[in-house]
């Protein structure tokens, strides 16, 4: 525990961000709306993203914090503006996410977790387009080209150095939350299935990137 006191700087602004993400679920639940639950909605992600600001020791925890804020932004925006608005705000994190993966590249991999890298990107590609292929082109279009960016953020993060168990796993419950919006929308699985799925593993997969990545860097800037 004194280990885990001297890196994290703002330990309250973890915990409150866990309450924030947690209890929207409630929100989500009882199908709540209006600009005071968009900003309920961006709370959770927007205080992780202000959590990894205030570990952040150089660029790489910079660069975590950005994606963060930038995923709460697409939170309020999906509500409050709409849902291309919203993709391109979280797209721009998953850019900035696959940045800073791709220049903490894991040294050695197994042939089996090389094979997950390689074959994950056409698999969600593949899962997007049979989710989505009742929806008009244009969505069809927008929802395989978005998966193709969050797939190949979840791919970069699993061949990073960041721990599998925290950021690795994240990235693929964010992937795995997307596929379920895709799968609610284009009726693949009724709404009232996938509101239980969607936020609890969107959140949580969030907390487990922001979790395993800041840590990481936090802990070696400290030595």
């Amino acid at each position: 525990m004194s280990g885990e006191r001297r890196w994290d700087r703002a330990r309250g602004l973890w915990l409150a961000a866990l309450a924030g993400g947690i209890s929207y679920f409630a929100a989500v639940v009882l199908r709540l709306d209006g600009p005071p639950i968009w900003a309920w909605k961006a709370s959770g992600v927007g205080l992780l993203a202000a959590w990894a600001a205030a570990n952040a020791r150089g660029t790489g925890g910079w660069m975590i914090a950005a994606a963060l804020a930038f995923g709460a932004l697409g939170d309020w925006m999906l509500d409050a503006i709409g849902m291309m608005h919203g993709a391109a705000a979280f797209a721009a994190g998953h850019v900035i996410a696959i940045a800073l993966y791709v220049g903490n590249r894991r040294t050695a991999m197994t042939g089996s977790q090389k094979l997950l890298v390689f074959v994950l990107v056409p698999l969600a590609l593949l899962a997007a387009w049979g989710l989505t292929k009742q929806a008009a082109p244009e969505q069809m279009a927008a929802a395989i080209g978005y998966t193709a960016i969050v797939a190949l953020m979840a791919a970069t993060a699993w061949a990073s150095r960041f721990p599998r168990y925290r950021t690795g796993i994240g990235a693929m419950l964010f992937l795995a939350s997307d596929l379920f919006i895709f799968a609610g929308e284009g009726g693949a699985l009724s709404r009232d299935v996938t509101m239980w799925l969607v936020w609890p593993l969107y959140f949580g997969g969030q907390a487990l990137i922001a979790w395993g990545t800041v840590s990481t860097l936090a802990r070696e800037s400290d030595g």
